[in-house]
């Protein structure tokens, strides 16, 4: 009974077994069908036919691609995806070819990298690329292409960006060395806290100053993310504590006033710096002299200023020049273009612009402007003479390299690098006089061309 049972039982399996067998056959074929479909509808698509044509490939044979067209098209869809790839980089790096870049800095990442694996001593890596770099630009020979680092470019481009993070007021050091309030900014949190002029800072947020620098206190306001800043003054003897909020302060570049001449009278804004705000502060102080005090002529003065945007300047010189008048042309290897005044606003009254040898770049090109196509008047003595303009390029660490890209002449194509404005009234400073001799001059000159 034993033996007949297992053999019934190995029937069984058998049976099992045959069933099994069928439905991996049937299973099999199912999916060699659904392969064979989703190789039909391929090659339907436009790769399929790119692919049929190119390998030659019938419509018998697509159900059967050999293993040496399976390695092609492998292949073949690798190097599509590499050459993707190179697109994208190209495109991600705005254009640069960095392959040829790497060939023409071999010897430099060589060197580097020879110093920094097997020098001895100490190395500054950031120190060695600081250094290589300005020597790099250094080497141009050209005077206005130059090198900053990370400290220098974040002073630079909050001076020429206009504004700030802070409290609005400067501070400078004494003669005792004390750290003392030099300017507040009329509305700023400063001068709302009642923070006044000469106060001699003492602490800061708790923290005793005696003995460091007006630097110091600077970076400190300027450097944290609080919202408030405590500050121990000494006034008259007697000590104070000031609480001041930081906010976004605009850095002052114009100072203005109206002056009254034999009857006439003529308004005064002092340009500090072309900035990205300088425009905006131009044209407010502008209306103000116009509308409330009813000037006759005016006086722009930018002497010490020793440039800014081009935009700034070219916005403030379409406030006075007709349309169509050149304001300046620039030059470069494709040759000369010339910048026109493109508003319908302008001015008739008489202009005076005041500048000394500090006066450079946006200044000469707002002094040439007034002098050639406004027809005003030019007072003081040669400014510095910069005739080219530069562009700046923010480098990864937040250092900038500045370049020369083209020349700048005045309006008559005159090109002053090295030269400078020739004033039509020169004008020397008198440092011994409490006058201001080089100002007189210029309102006594603008109070002959008003006419009643």
């Amino acid at each position: 009974m034993l033996f007949k049972k297992n053999k019934k039982e190995n029937e069984q399996i058998k049976r099992s077994q045959e069933i099994i067998k069928k439905e991996k056959i049937k299973i099999k074929k199912t999916k060699a069908k659904i392969k064979e479909e989703k190789q039909s509808k391929f090659y339907q698509t436009k790769i399929g036919k790119f692919i049929k044509k190119i390998f030659f490939i019938n419509d018998n044979q697509e159900q059967e691609i050999k293993p040496k067209s399976q390695i092609i098209l492998f292949l073949y869809f690798t190097l599509i995806g590499f050459i993707i790839c190179l697109l994208l980089l190209f495109a991600i790096s705005g254009g640069k070819n960095y392959f040829k870049l790497y060939y023409e800095l071999n010897k430099f990442i060589d060197t580097y990298d020879t110093i920094t694996s097997n020098y001895y001593g100490d190395l500054s890596k950031e120190q060695l690329v600081d250094n290589a770099i300005a020597s790099m630009v250094e080497s141009i020979g050209d005077d206005y292409t130059t090198y900053s680092d990370v400290d220098n470019t974040n002073a630079f481009n909050e001076n020429i960006g206009g504004t700030y993070e802070g409290i609005g007021c400067t501070v400078t050091m004494d003669e005792e060395s004390n750290i003392i309030v030099a300017s507040i900014f009329e509305d700023g949190p400063a001068d709302k806290s009642g923070l006044k002029e000469n106060d001699i800072i003492i602490k800061v947020d708790g923290v005793d100053y005696t003995g460091k620098t007006s630097t110091d206190v600077a970076e400190y306001v300027k450097g944290n993310n609080k919202s408030t800043i405590k500050i121990t003054i000494l006034r008259d003897n007697e000590k104070k504590e000031l609480t001041i909020s930081r906010s976004k302060i605009e850095l002052p570049t114009i100072t203005s006033e109206t002056y009254e001449q034999n009857g006439k009278k003529i308004g005064y804004i002092r340009i500090s710096i072309f900035s990205s705000i300088t425009t905006d502060q131009f044209k407010n102080a502008l209306t103000e002299l116009e509308n409330n005090d009813k000037i006759e002529g005016l006086i722009i003065d930018v002497r010490d200023n020793s440039g800014g945007y081009l935009t700034t300047v070219t916005d403030i010189a379409n406030i006075f020049l007709k349309k169509n008048k050149i304001i300046y042309q620039l030059q470069d290897e494709e040759g000369i273009t010339l910048k026109k005044d493109d508003t319908k606003d302008y001015r008739t009254y008489p202009i005076v612009v005041l500048i000394n040898k500090s006066s450079a770049s946006a200044s000469e090109i707002l002094a040439s402007a007034i002098l050639e196509s406004y027809g005003g008047d030019v007072v003081g003595v040669n400014s510095y003479g910069k005739g080219s303009v530069q562009k700046t390029k923010q480098l990864s660490d937040g250092s900038m390299i500045k370049y020369t890209v083209q020349k700048w002449l005045t309006p008559n194509g005159e090109w002053l690098n090295g030269i400078g404005v020739t004033p039509t009234k020169y004008v020397e400073l008198d440092t011994n006089s409490e006058e201001d001799n080089q100002l007189q001059a210029a309102l006594e000159l603008i109070e002959t061309k008003i006419t009643k």
